[in-house]
């Protein structure tokens, strides 16, 4: 039986949830982010949307191979075992990128995905996904009510408006539907990473936990995950902070391809400790599955 996430907050993470503060996200007008959760004022970082299509030709060149990829679909698969979904669900992978995390899942039943990105609904189809439609999330193309499983991972934090994409969400789950949910970590990570893949803010669980509250959707787990990875990351990003560095785009490069297998084995233990039951206190992005109400 799954149960909703009381867990509390902490105080400084509880207080990243008050407040709003404006900023020109490229789209023609003001727009509200919670404090404590976009860039850090100063930084530097301009915020523009869309993804740029270099970005879904370097997923679909790493989603394979690259340890972050790989350690995250396991870290998905352990929060799937805990919201126990229904045998056979109908799934949607909600901004479904190049279809790796579709192609991954869909073994679990009849499977969709939508991506606002006409470049990565053609990686979906060379990888053989017709099932997939170009549309934004806020504004789906599907009835109400069609779906039991559905995954919106790391996409929130592309979305200037994340309320609106989790009442759509909402709109097309059934009644105790599943929401499978990832986003990164801590405003304080920010950095030209998250500049270079148009990210709106980084979460914390007080937060993402009220985002969803609010929108139809009741936590039953919650977890960060890549926490064995938070402190070299900080380190990483602390050091590119103070030493102006970065070429504006990802992270993804800096560790070598040979090292992926090591890389991944910590991050493996994380997500079988999040199968059993294990809630991580900190981590580098966070994940949460949730109960359509």
């Amino acid at each position: 039986m799954v149960t909703a996430d009381t867990g509390s907050a902490s105080a400084p993470e509880a207080a990243a949830v008050a407040g709003v503060e404006s900023f020109d996200a490229g789209t023609g007008g003001a727009r509200g982010y919670p404090l404590g959760c976009g860039p850090a004022p100063g930084s530097g970082v301009t915020l523009v949307a869309p993804v740029e299509d270099w970005t879904y030709q370097e997923h679909y060149d790493m989603e394979d191979r690259h340890w972050w990829f790989r350690s995250r679909r396991r870290v998905i698969w352990a929060l799937i075992h805990r919201a126990q979904p229904p045998a056979s669900p109908r799934i949607l992978d909600a901004g479904c990128g190049t279809g790796r995390n579709l192609m991954e899942f869909r073994r679990l039943g009849p499977a969709e995905g939508v991506d606002r990105s006409r470049q990565a609904v053609e990686f979906c189809q060379r990888r053989g996904l017709n099932g997939v439609r170009e549309a934004a999330i806020e504004e789906l193309p599907f009835g109400s009510g069609r779906f039991d499983l559905i995954f919106a991972t790391d996409v929130l934090e592309h979305l200037p408006d994340d309320g609106a994409a989790l009442a759509e969400l909402r709109r097309v789950a059934r009644p105790g539907a599943r929401l499978i949910v990832t986003a990164p970590a801590y405003r304080w990570l920010w950095s030209r990473h998250d500049s270079s893949w148009h990210h709106y803010r980084r979460y914390t669980r007080p937060l993402l936990r009220e985002r969803v509250e609010s929108h139809g959707w009741s936590p039953a787990v919650s977890t960060y995950f890549y926490s064995t990875m938070l402190p070299p990351v900080a380190v990483v990003r602390t050091l590119q902070r103070l030493a102006s560095s970065g070429n504006g785009r990802s992270d993804l490069h800096l560790s070598p391809g040979a090292l992926d297998r090591w890389l991944e084995l910590p991050v493996r233990g994380e997500a079988a400790l999040i199968k059993r039951g294990v809630s991580l206190p900190a981590g580098v992005s966070l994940g949460m599955a949730c109960i359509a109400r």
